[in-house]
């Protein structure tokens, strides 16, 4: 018999690449579990196997356990309750073994069962369930660190959508129905590829969890198929997607000689046919990179042609025009092109017509005018001036370096002063009237502690009238907009945060 458990371990190791160590701790337990059964009761069993020879000892044991508790005391609840069969007392295990403490163990050799096979149906369960958590191990250890890589195996089975791939050495992955291109075919034994997304131990189920619609995997991709890439030559700045459609990619050369758009076509545009194969034919709309904003988002809106563009820095957005023919294609179809360029470049874009944008810029510049001759009391002529010099708030006028102003040929050195002086009047009495009508009203208590709000905020609300959470659910973005510093995300957010009660009382309604 001790030859036979040799044979199984060496065997058991060699087929699943498990430590030998792990494989006799699994058979021990299930001797001892076989031996129990065997012998009946509730008793504890600890079987040791010869790592050399292969063969094995039995022993019946009882943990030495001392009452943390006065069990006489009715008040006081027991902690445990005594098992004469596998526990004994501290002071009836000293009368034997003076020097025993709590937690320790008395064994006395018994009977051993034979590794025969009963005993091997009992140890083959408590085998398989130690060499797949082993396995699992593994597969942990082998890939934490290595999130963010390129990953590829074979498509082993199609569930509801989510696919699971061999990734060879027992690992598995899966990429969630999410995570896979739309309307992409696959079937069981295709190969396939994806970005490494998330390593993850769980005690049951896949690990590795895969993406076929993260921009990364479409770096990822561009990286293996351009070598220039992957000697640093060549950069890639950013990616956006619209996963089995269309994707725009910005490169930039550091070197000189290099066209990095070039490179990444490819001859023929062998290499970036490459990549738009691996993701179900998605087009791929290579970028030129640059520094400036600007041209970035030029570049970015290709094929269309922009015209003219409108940077406001502060609500970090751009208005783009082009020829109403190009409109269309500048917005692209469900307004992809415009999406996936304002993905890219990180900036919220708008697109118009010349015609349009036209329209807007005299709107705004006569909008500007009046604020300027109605709170700096100038005349029209003054105000056309600060308009088409490019000034469009009081700010400016009361902060911008005097210089610039006096570089205004109409402009002489006593208006400038004069203008600025009552610029900061304006602010200050401005920020005055302000104070006073924060002061003037409070918001409700429900209001300040509503999760994502600020006191400074809350404030601001109640100054608007929305004192309470409800008064604030019943508010849109586009009139939470109107607070200085306000964007739609977070108006969006402090929305739903206080419309939260109205779905807990319809859920309480319906149950």
């Amino acid at each position: 018999m001790s030859k036979e458990i040799l044979m199984v371990v060496d065997a058991v190791s060699h087929e699943k690449s498990v430590e030998k160590e792990i494989i006799f701790e699994a058979i021990e337990l299930a001797l001892a579990s076989a031996t129990r059964k065997k012998h009946g009761g509730d008793i504890d069993v600890r079987v040791a196997i010869d790592r050399a020879t292969g063969d094995y000892a039995t022993f019946r044991r009882w943990e030495v356990i001392s009452p943390d508790v006065d069990l006489d005391d009715e008040d006081e609840p027991e902690e445990f309750e005594f098992h004469p069969e596998r526990q004994v007392w501290l002071d009836d295990a000293r009368e034997q073994t003076p020097d025993l403490q709590a937690g320790d163990f008395i064994e006395e050799p018994m009977e051993s069962v034979e590794f025969g096979r009963i005993a091997a149906q009992a140890a083959k369960q408590v085998i398989v369930q130690k060499v797949r958590e082993a396995e699992r191990a593994q597969i942990v250890e082998a890939y934490t660190g290595r999130e963010g890589e390129l990953v590829g195996g074979i498509v082993k089975r199609v569930e509801r959508g989510n696919v699971y791939i061999d990734l060879g050495g027992n690992a598995e992955a899966v990429i969630y129905r999410e995570e896979m291109i739309p309307r992409e075919a696959v079937r069981g034994g295709d190969r396939i590829r994806g970005y490494l997304r998330e390593v993850r131990s769980e005690p049951r189920g896949p690990q590795l969890f895969v993406s076929r619609t993260a921009p990364e995997l479409l770096i990822a991709l561009f990286t293996l198929e351009v070598p220039e890439i992957g000697e640093g030559l060549i950069d890639i700045m950013g990616a956006a997607r619209d996963p089995g459609s269309r994707a725009k990619i910005a490169v930039r050369s550091n070197e000189p000689r290099i066209d990095p758009v070039g490179a990444c076509v490819g001859m023929r545009g062998s290499r970036v046919q490459a990549v738009s194969n691996e993701l179900a034919g998605e087009r791929v709309d290579i970028i030129p990179w640059s520094d400036n904003p600007a041209q970035l988002v030029i570049n970015a809106m290709q094929p269309a042609e922009v015209l003219s563009i409108v940077v406001d820095e502060e609500k970090h957005s751009m208005d783009l025009a082009v020829d109403e023919e190009q409109l269309s294609q500048a917005i692209g179809r469900g307004g992809q092109n415009i999406r996936l360029a304002s993905q890219l470049t990180g900036w919220e874009l708008n697109v118009m017509t010349v015609e349009e944008a036209e329209a807007k810029s005299e709107a705004e510049a006569a909008k500007a005018q009046a604020v300027f001759m109605d709170q700096l009391d100038v005349d029209e002529e003054v105000a056309v001036i600060l308009v088409q010099e490019g000034y469009t708030s009081i700010d400016e006028i009361a902060f911008v370096p005097e210089q610039e102003l006096l570089d205004i040929e109409e402009f002489e050195e006593d208006i400038v002063h004069e203008l600025r002086n009552r610029a900061r009047d304006v602010l200050l009495m401005q920020a005055i009237a302000k104070e006073e009508k924060l002061d003037g009203v409070e918001p409700a208590a429900d209001l300040l502690e509503m999760d994502g709000m600020e006191r400074k905020l809350a404030f601001e609300l109640a100054s608007r009238g929305i004192v309470t959470m409800e008064d604030l659910a019943e508010q849109d973005v586009d009139s939470m907009m109107e607070i200085d510093g306000m964007d739609e995300a977070r108006a969006g957010e402090l929305i739903m945060t206080a419309r939260a009660p109205w779905f807990e009382n319809e859920n309480e309604a319906e149950a």
